[in-house]
């Protein structure tokens, strides 16, 4: 496998892992805009995020304190 290859496929998992967060995030009621942007911050805990809209964080405050 070359190492063009091996990129490729690493780039295929990053992508297939920022897709299932951001479908985590838009069940948690994010917007597909703010879900898909906060989706591709590997920063960002993607449980706090849920979390906090499942505890009622009022959704503006959701995004100021995740950012």
């Amino acid at each position: 496998m070359t190492t063009a290859e091996i990129q490729e496929v690493g780039e295929t998992e990053v992508q297939r892992v920022e897709h299932w967060r951001a479908e985590e995030l838009i069940r948690a009621g994010y917007t597909p805009t703010d879900a898909v942007a906060l989706a591709a911050r590997h920063d960002i805990d993607l449980h706090h995020a849920v979390e906090l809209m499942t505890l009622g964080c009022p959704y503006e405050l959701a995004i100021e304190i995740l950012i």
